[in-house]
């Protein structure tokens, strides 16, 4: 399939590519749609094997943003950007400024926040280039914990449904992955009483975690098998796929990470074998509400009561699934794309 046919396919605007080989940038920024407003979405650093699966992640994370930004009640469109390389290199500032003149170049289209691989403190350097930047230090700062926060609040949903009550005190939950979301997740979670095994690839990280809220840590492959309540994926995506629903033992998988499904028939998959699924960008969107937030000068305590109302948001998409007798990630998508579409009638996509 060539560019084009991609983009047709998945109902992309526009993507943008970026090189200044000088400094060693490779940059690219996906628009998914701007039919609610301009486009949102955080700046991953990461090195991808190849440019296709750079580009491959880049426009799901985007089509990703447009869904959570409508079905979240935000006048947001869908966006996302990646840096191909290594997020250790010491030139960071070059490729950072490189990558807001990029965001520059699109005239307010795209609005950048920050993302796996990249900080608060990776923001002021874009911020050199572009004013099209949020999450800022001096603003509402770094979007984890609102991401977590309402995370938490869609898992205590998601018991709701699966258990008839939304308490999590008790609940044995496993995460994947705790970064800077998954971290924050947890010790919301450890202060209700939750019982929790965790993993992350940096070994060390895990192990502190661990020791501060007193979890019990397992090898990043064994996440998989352990026999829990709730899986909660914090990490990269396609945490779902063929291979991990043979090993999965939960009721419920509700976590932070983008595209948690490695394809669309996984979220029927988990379906059939009694699971329920909390779509990841209804349960995550607490980052872009933060940052929304931001925009529209909201204190952060308002970001965070927003945040909470992802709870309602999940049973009303367990209600409509239930309803049409789909799976919750269809049920989601048909949400978000209604509100799509219904105010595409009534205006111009965002210039």
């Amino acid at each position: 399939m060539d560019i084009f046919e991609q983009l047709a396919a998945q109902g992309h605007e526009q993507v943008a590519f970026w090189s200044e080989p000088e400094v060693g940038y490779r940059g690219i920024i996906a628009i998914h749609d701007t039919s609610l407003g301009p486009a949102l979405g955080g700046i991953r650093f990461w090195d991808y094997p190849t440019e296709g699966e750079a580009l491959t992640d880049v426009l799901r994370l985007a089509e990703g943003m447009s869904y959570k930004a409508a079905i979240a009640g935000l006048d947001l469109g869908g966006g996302k950007s990646v840096i191909i390389g290594d997020p250790r290199t010491r030139r960071r500032e070059l490729i950072l400024r490189a990558h807001g003149r990029l965001i520059e170049s699109l005239g307010g289209r795209y609005i950048a926040a920050e993302d796996v691989g990249t900080t608060v403190n990776d923001m002021e350097f874009v911020r050199m280039e572009t004013e099209w930047v949020t999450g800022l230090r001096d603003r509402s700062g770094d979007p984890s914990p609102v991401t977590a926060y309402g995370t938490y609040h869609g898992m205590r949903a998601c018991a709701h449904v699966r258990y008839g009550e939304p308490a999590l005190a008790g609940r044995h939950v496993a995460v994947q992955g705790v970064g800077n979301v998954g971290s924050h997740l947890c010790t919301l979670l450890a202060e209700e009483g939750a019982r929790l095994t965790i993993t992350d690839l940096d070994g060390d990280r895990a192990k502190r975690v661990a020791q501060e809220i007193g979890a019990t840590t397992v090898d990043p492959d064994e996440i998989y098998s352990v026999q829990a309540d709730i899986f909660a994926p914090c990490a990269l995506g396609a945490v779902v796929n063929d291979r991990t629903l043979e090993l999965l033992q939960v009721d419920i998988v509700a976590g932070a990470a983008n595209n948690q499904l490695a394809a669309p028939h996984h979220g029927e998959a988990l379906q059939r074998k009694g699971i329920l699924y909390a779509p990841d960008y209804v349960i995550n969107a607490g980052g872009m509400i933060n940052v929304y937030g931001e925009l529209h000068e909201w204190s952060a305590v308002r970001a965070r009561r927003k945040a909470a109302e992802i709870f309602e948001t999940l049973l009303e998409v367990f209600e409509s699934a239930e309803n049409e007798g789909v799976a919750p990630a269809e049920a989601a998508g048909r949400l978000a794309k209604d509100r799509i579409l219904q105010v595409r009638h009534l205006r111009r996509s965002w210039v």
